[in-house]
């Protein structure tokens, strides 16, 4: 299992949540409540699950891909720790990962 934490927007709320190995930071989010869209479902269409990482936590994840920085680019509010949760598969590296969820998105679909 994999621990993750949740800080709301405003720093005010923090969730933690236990995730098995291989799941995708974004549905272990939503299924806990949180605030994250995914509007393209994990298709690098739209940047609704931004999610911005503990700079501690940010070296222990796979570098992200060439599109998923592209994406980035386009996401409000993105700092250097930024990641799209669609594409954050767990695993036992990332034990006690923080998230922070972002106070706004870009929905670059339009919808």
């Amino acid at each position: 299992m994999t621990r993750v934490t949740f800080i709301s927007a405003d720093g005010e709320r923090r969730q933690e949540v236990d995730a098995p190995a291989g799941s995708v930071l974004l549905d272990i989010a939503q299924a806990a409540g949180q605030p994250l869209e995914g509007t393209c479902e994990g298709q690098m269409a739209c940047s609704t699950c931004h999610v911005v990482v503990d700079a501690e936590d940010f070296a222990r994840l796979p570098r992200a891909s060439e599109d998923e920085e592209d994406m980035l680019d386009l996401a409000a509010a993105a700092t250097r720790t930024s990641r799209l949760s669609c594409q954050i598969i767990l695993d036992d590296k990332m034990d006690r990962l923080t998230v922070r969820i972002p106070g706004e998105f870009n929905n670059m679909q339009g919808m």
